[in-house]
């Protein structure tokens, strides 16, 4: 489905909004004065390359993971093992994302074909929000972005893990209708009219498989580069006991780094090593939100969901992300901290 042009450049004009912050603590500051030091931008260029640089390896693995799957993998083998006991299943969809790490661009439109053939919403919503973090790509990313904070690794597994069994049996409760937007039949008149051929389908051969995966590396890697040199300016324009006193308000810190994350909808490979250059400036809690809700919920992502999902299940279950994110990384924080 193509979007109009405003919101495909969304995602690039709402992150300057973080800017505006920057340059009024600068200008606060009396930093006129400063314009030469600023301009060398010495400092930015350090931070940004050894974030980039530290991410990049995880992105190019994650990509190539996603096309080998998602070309050779065949849909019906992972819908024949669902099981049919409720618990059992969000259990089991929050752990596909194990042997299953497909990118965060190709979940939602393969999630929707298995649901076109038969899977639950339970299940297809639990596998949608967990799949992009309890994977290995993202695990051994988490790792080695916080080699010394295990806690936050930790915090992030099993936080994204309460979170996506909890709107999975909620959404078993409470959603009884199919919550896509289309019926089968107008799913395939729409492939028939666009030749046969459906969003992120190719010819099942290497080279379509090394083409998709340039695909994905391109339309993560500008996600990227972006939350990386947002994330320099911040490091580098803001004074750290400003940043300080954000990061120790009772709830700012939390609803900061989930805006943060929400905004910048970077890759779930690669927002480990932007959230560590928050480490000496944050603690765990608001840290895994960051890294809980921006795979779960961002820009992008809200977007594919509102092209695939109703409009009401969409904003109720964005409206679930959020609180149990939010409570959740309050109560990892408190866990750890204690």
């Amino acid at each position: 489905m193509k979007h109009p042009v405003v919101f495909k450049m969304l995602p690039f004009i709402l992150p300057l909004v973080f800017v505006i912050p920057v340059l009024t603590i600068w200008l606060q500051n009396g930093s006129g004065s400063r314009l030469v030091e600023i301009l060398d931008m010495q400092q930015v260029k350090t931070i940004f390359t050894g974030i980039f640089l530290e991410a990049l390896p995880f992105v190019l693995l994650g990509v190539l993971l996603s096309s080998l799957l998602q070309m050779f993998v065949k849909e019906q083998w992972v819908r024949r093992l669902i099981p049919k006991n409720p618990l059992i299943g969000v259990l089991f969809a929050s752990m596909l994302g194990i042997v299953l790490p497909i990118c965060e661009c190709g979940m939602i439109p393969v999630v929707r074909r298995l649901m076109l053939k038969g899977m639950p919403a339970y299940i297809a919503v639990t596998f949608i929000l967990s799949g992009p973090i309890l994977n290995p790509v993202v695990f051994a990313a988490t790792i080695m972005a916080f080699r010394s904070h295990p806690e936050v690794v930790s915090g992030r597994m099993g936080l994204a893990l309460a979170v996506a069994v909890t709107i999975g049996l909620i959404v078993y409760v409470f959603s009884k209708h199919n919550p896509l937007k289309r019926s089968f039949q107008e799913f395939t008149e729409q492939g028939s009219v666009n030749g046969g051929r459906k969003m992120h389908e190719h010819p099942k051969t290497w080279r379509s498989m090394f083409v998709h995966a340039g695909d994905e590396l391109i339309e993560m890697t500008k996600y990227l580069v972006l939350g990386a040199f947002l994330t320099a300016c911040i490091q580098s324009f803001i004074p750290r006991d400003e940043l300080l006193a954000l990061g120790n308000g009772p709830a700012a810190s939390y609803l900061f780094m989930m805006g943060f994350a929400f905004i910048l909808s970077l890759c779930s490979t690669s927002d480990a090593f932007v959230a560590s250059a928050f480490t000496h400036s944050f603690s765990v809690g608001p840290l895994v939100s960051f890294l809980v809700l921006g795979p779960m919920l961002d820009f992008k992502s809200l977007l594919m969901l509102s092209a695939t999902f109703k409009t009401k299940f969409v904003i109720g279950l964005s409206l679930l992300v959020i609180t149990l994110v939010f409570i959740g990384s309050i109560a990892v924080d408190a866990l750890f901290r204690g």
